[in-house]
């Protein structure tokens, strides 16, 4: 599923996205300021150490020289998330949005959490107590058929195999802390009032059959069933 362009990205080829929305559309629960630093400086940081990443990642390759492809893995899973997530991110917020997810997405959020409102709570509560920074994330897990709430601390490595984030929340301290100092509970109580439901919605939508093939009663779980194979 692509998430930013239907065409694949030239190595070192990634630019900024733009907002779909103006920097001061989310007021008054994320401010101008807050947004326009969060996207003009720390996304477009990840932006360029991804495409330096890819760069010298590629050249390492080309020249046979490995020495510091350690290094530069690094980077580039650090840096590659990064712009993922940030991405995902501001599309997942919207002013003025649907207060309630979709039908689909709703009926699956009441399968695997009960109802919506333990959804939030337990999201909310997963998101505020990401130890340092990091990020709440709804995910579809295929393999397992259901939605699953994740911490990520170090997005570069902190996942579930498999996962295919649908909604984001960034508890990073710049996403944040401007507005809401030494307060994240207060941060997530507003950033609620932004979720674009419709976008969430959607991505449920293309992702919730992925690599799962029907069936109309409990299986065992093996590695070929992950992938739809007999």
């Amino acid at each position: 599923m692509a998430y930013f362009l239907s065409c694949p990205v030239p190595r070192g080829g990634h630019r900024l996205p733009p907002l779909p929305y103006p920097y001061d559309a989310l007021e008054p629960y994320l401010s101008r300021e807050i947004v326009r630093i969060h996207h003009a400086i720390h996304h477009r940081g990840y932006v360029n150490g991804l495409n330096v990443a890819e760069e010298e990642v590629a050249q390492a390759r080309e020249q046979g020289d490995f020495n510091l492809i350690r290094h530069w893995e690094r980077e580039l899973a650090y840096h590659g998330s990064g712009h993922f997530l940030h991405t995902l991110y501001w599309l997942n917020m919207r002013p003025g949005g649907p207060r309630r997810p979709p039908r689909q997405l709703a009926a699956q959020l009441e399968a695997d959490f009960g109802t919506f409102a333990k959804f939030q709570d337990h999201f909310t509560a997963a998101a505020n107590q990401v130890a340092g920074n990091g990020w709440g994330v709804l995910v579809w897990q295929a393999p397992f058929g259901r939605l699953e709430i994740l911490q990520i601390e170090r997005h570069e490595n902190m996942t579930q195999w498999g996962t295919i984030p649908i909604l984001t929340v960034d508890v990073w301290e710049h996403a944040y802390y401007l507005q809401y100092p030494a307060a994240r509970a207060d941060y997530l109580a507003a950033w609620w009032n932004l979720v674009n439901w419709e976008d969430v919605g959607r991505r449920f939508s293309r992702v919730s059959r992925w690599f799962l093939p029907p069936c109309d009663e409990p299986r065992a779980e093996t590695a070929g069933s992950w992938f739809g194979e007999p």
